[in-house]
């Protein structure tokens, strides 16, 4: 480990992760949900809570439950997520499975398109041409100017903010990337009850704003496929891509807004070395492609979540009268990845990708479903699978992890219960 790791670690665990919250946000146990990003495989976060909310209505017969989460916290496609349930939160545990009803009825038509003529898919030389054109025009490889549409139909922002002053939950944070200055931003939202200090580290600022469908284009802006996002930021404006892209510390912004406890999920990919064929040629643009992708996505949560709980779990040790003079809490965390290869999964719905987007990548040789690379078809796939049966798969994956971990969340999101 470089010195300069060593010293993110420690911003990590110390400065960003154990920081005492503000007086007003530690009046109540706060328990956190954090999503993270990774396109397509986020419908997997949606099984995930789904699960959660069948296993907690299970838990409290007869009674109606409150929703669970007072903080929310998200990147990329994962800010999507959280800002969605957030709208819906004044539904209690009925927010969790309505999320899982979006999924399921998402297309990729509402996400992005690529219109390119038929003739011009199967030439490399004229698919690239197509594409240079396309890139000029949109300044990305995709369209994703139906996503606008489709957020502001399914994501009440007024909702939202009523549901902040109505103390249904407390803050919504998402995150961007900056183009313009390299800088990490995260954008919270809080109610009137819940004042927050926005804060700042190295290459990361945090900024109180009312959260806007630009903002959630801006976060969840895969480069190169999507357009950079234009916001505000001090009295200045500067271009965003995804949050995903130099995100070091992925609890940071939910600690910093006052959470005891911390529900993370994330997407990383725990087999990816399995579609890997031994003695394979050179690799090809898929490939690199997906490398790249997965370089963007470079799921740092699990590392986060192992040192805030090996500090906390120091923290819990020592003397009463030294905890209380340190300027940091303890914070427990529970995380939650997939158990099974995304990159497999996807590999068996690649066909059903829009057939102007699978034609032209495959002109490219961006895409390919030969032997001996169809890890690459599948990792550049998974990004983008927005379609009824990957989403579906992802979603009982989601269900049957949880559900495997049954009692373990259930204990943890018990009111007052510690990890």
């Amino acid at each position: 480990m470089s010195g300069e790791d060593r010293a993110m670690s420690l911003d990590t665990l110390i400065t960003s992760s154990l920081a005492s919250p503000p007086a007003p946000t530690a009046q109540r146990d706060s328990t956190a949900l954090v999503l993270m990003g990774g396109g397509a495989r986020t419908a997997y976060q949606a099984g995930v809570l789904k699960a959660v909310a069948h296993m907690l209505n299970q838990a409290t017969p007869g009674g109606s439950s409150p929703f669970p989460f007072q903080i929310m916290v998200g990147t990329s496609a994962g800010a999507l997520n959280v800002t969605y349930l957030a709208s819906q939160a004044d539904l209690g545990l009925d927010a969790l499975p309505k999320l899982a009803g979006f999924w399921q009825h998402l297309r990729s038509t509402q996400v992005y398109q690529l219109d390119t003529p038929a003739w011009a898919r199967a030439s490399k030389l004229l698919a690239g041409w197509v594409l240079s054109r396309q890139v000029q025009r949109h300044r990305a490889l995709l369209d994703n100017t139906p996503l606008i549409n489709t957020l502001h139909n399914a994501i009440d922002l007024p909702r939202l903010e009523s549901n902040l002053e109505r103390r249904v939950l407390d803050s919504v944070a998402v995150t961007a990337s900056s183009y313009s200055t390299g800088v990490h931003w995260t954008f919270c939202q809080a109610g009137m009850h819940s004042p927050v200090e926005p804060w700042g580290r190295p290459d990361r600022r945090a900024d109180m704003q009312p959260i806007t469908i630009e903002h959630l284009m801006a976060s969840s802006a895969i480069p190169f496929l999507f357009r950079a996002v234009p916001l505000w930021v001090n009295g200045h404006k500067e271009f965003f891509g995804d949050g995903s892209m130099r995100q070091t510390s992925p609890l940071s912004p939910a600690i910093h807004l006052g959470a005891h406890k911390v529900l993370a999920i994330g997407v990383g990919q725990p087999q990816r070395a399995g579609l890997v064929r031994q003695g394979e040629a050179e690799p090809t643009a898929g490939t690199i492609a997906g490398h790249a992708m997965a370089s963007v996505f470079n799921d740092t949560l699990q590392t986060d979540v192992e040192q805030a709980q090996r500090v906390s779990s120091t923290l819990r040790r020592l003397p009463p009268r030294l905890t209380e003079a340190l300027p940091y809490q303890p914070v427990d965390v529970l995380c939650i990845q997939p158990s099974e290869s995304m990159d497999e999964l996807a590999l068996r719905h690649v066909g059903t990708l829009p057939a102007s987007t699978r034609d032209m990548l495959v002109g490219l040789g961006a895409l390919s479903t030969t032997r001996g690379t169809v890890g690459s078809a599948a990792a550049l796939a998974s990004y983008l699978l927005f379609e009824p049966a990957f989403v579906r798969a992802l979603i009982s994956m989601g269900e049957f992890d949880a559900h495997t971990r049954r009692d373990e969340l259930l204990a943890f999101l018990r009111p007052g219960a510690r990890a």
